[in-house]
């Protein structure tokens, strides 16, 4: 977005990170983790002693059937999940959080994605790229999966993990001005 920024690296709490509340539905799920994101770095900031400038955090999930597919495990995890989302349309919710001037502000891109029916072959070859881990729903648009989507309806940035569109409005709300 031509915005001069830096990256905060801010350790993830002890145990599992990014854990769903038992019940919790996942479009909640999403929103929260983003939330608690920009939280833990405002006060990563604070205990750091750097400026009190404009943080931005965001969280993407892949939901299919009211299930989130998070980051796969393992190879065996990111099988399991390519396998259910062949052929299929599911949701990916990004949630962003901007934390400015003492206020939370939050805005949640939700994008439908229709992925072709996919060979067992193919799933196979995609997971030996290593493109798979790391990524909610063990899938990267804007990589070789890209051959698999057949289409979406919203944000294709939102999917990527940082809807732009949404996220320019969140800087303009907080009198951001954008290039």
């Amino acid at each position: 977005m031509g915005l001069a920024h830096r990256v905060l690296d801010v350790p993830a709490p002890p145990g599992e990170d990014e854990p769903r509340h038992a019940g919790e539905p996942a479009a909640d799920y999403v929103r929260r983790t983003a939330r608690e994101k920009a939280v833990r770095g405002e006060n990563h900031r604070r205990t750091q002693g750097l400026p009190a400038l404009p943080l931005l955090a965001a969280d993407t999930t892949v939901i299919l059937d009211g299930d989130v597919l998070g980051k796969p495990a393992d190879r065996d995890h990111a099988i399991e999940m390519l396998s259910r989302l062949s052929g299929s349309c599911h949701e990916v919710h990004t949630a962003i959080a901007l934390a400015a001037h003492d206020r939370l502000h939050e805005k949640v891109s939700v994008t439908q994605v229709r992925m072709r029916a996919l060979a067992a072959d193919e799933i196979a070859r995609y997971c030996d790229s290593g493109e798979p881990y790391g990524k909610a729903g063990a899938y990267g648009i804007q990589g070789l999966a890209a051959a698999f989507i057949e289409r979406i309806e919203g944000s294709y940035t939102g999917v990527m993990g940082l809807p732009l569109f949404e996220t320019a409005a969140l800087l303009r709300r907080v009198d951001i001005v954008l290039p």
